[in-house]
């Protein structure tokens, strides 16, 4: 592990950039063909040369969650979940005052995982049984969400004091909710783009960070929050829920999961407005969506 004297700067692609050449320093791992992947809560870098992906956190904040991942990963494996799978480096690193992982590259067909491909992989998830060395911490809803509102810079005043009051309403309805199903191992971000259709035609499973114990009902409500705001059809939801065997839909309490979603994905989207216009313009559509709540939910996918 090697840490950096660096001051906490804003993360930017081009400090995440910076971030991955110490990396690559570090680990002696050749980066010149390094390609940016994503950048979100955090930033993924592909280096096609070494067959690697170099995962970037934010900032220090979440470094148990990072740990938390890798020990996740071993776990589902020996569970017989196909996971992404960390290199057998000592991780995490600590470069720049942020927290970096390492993985191998699991190979993509091209053909994206299905919904039917999600509900099996959650069904097996909520079924596993969690090993007693494997301290999951309870399922924290809402975590980052009044980081990401007190830290942003694109923010009113008055639109602050709004999301802040929209996630602490949203905290005392989720906390006054009375779940149908028993808790369990949840994904905590269970979409489909957090799945992989490998070239043998498996289903891997990604992103590990916001894994904790909980309501499965939290996994199954992104999927019917992404239908809800035009990101499939409901035939799809429809086969998704029969699949795994819970419609969220009909659950008394969905539509607290639902504005929870919308909050998150709202706040997730806020922390990279300043990268793109696109993002600004989508970041400002949802908090207008969040101020109107009868107003059409029709929002784009980054």
């Amino acid at each position: 592990m090697t840490v950096s004297d660096t001051p906490a700067l804003p993360f930017t692609s081009h400090e995440a950039l910076t971030t991955l050449q110490e990396t690559c320093e570090v680990t002696g791992l050749a980066g010149q063909d390094a390609r940016l992947i994503r950048l979100g809560e955090n930033a993924l870098f592909v280096l096609p040369a070494e067959q690697v992906v170099v995962r970037i956190a934010r900032s220090l904040e979440v470094l148990d969650d990072v740990r938390k991942e890798v020990a996740v990963s071993a776990w589902l494996r020996q569970a017989g979940i196909p996971a992404a799978e960390a290199t057998a480096h000592p991780q995490p690193f600590i470069v720049r005052d942020k927290p970096v992982t390492l993985w191998h590259l699991v190979s993509d067909s091209g053909s994206p995982a299905s919904l039917n491909d999600l509900a099996y992989v959650l069904r097996d998830l909520h079924r596993a049984d969690v090993p007693a060395g494997l301290e999951l911490p309870h399922l924290e809803i809402l975590s980052r969400v009044s980081e990401r509102i007190t830290a942003a810079s694109v923010l009113t005043e008055q639109d602050r004091q709004f999301l802040l009051a929209r996630r602490q309403e949203l905290q005392s309805a989720y906390d006054a909710l009375t779940f149908s199903l028993p808790s369990c191992a949840v994904h905590g971000d269970a979409h489909s783009d957090n799945l992989i259709r490998t070239a043998d035609g498996d289903i891997v499973l990604i992103d590990f960070e916001r894994f904790a114990f909980g309501p499965p009902e939290t996994d199954l409500a992104v999927t019917a929050i992404e239908h809800a705001v035009g990101w499939g059809t409901r035939a799809e939801y429809d086969q998704f829920a029969e699949h795994y065997g819970f419609d969220v839909l009909a659950w008394e309490g969905y539509p607290v999961l639902r504005d929870i979603n919308e909050l998150k994905m709202t706040t997730w989207l806020m922390q990279n407005v300043n990268e793109d216009k696109a993002v600004a313009q989508e970041f400002r559509n949802r908090l207008f969506c969040l101020k109107t709540p009868d107003a059409p939910r029709q929002w784009r996918a980054f």
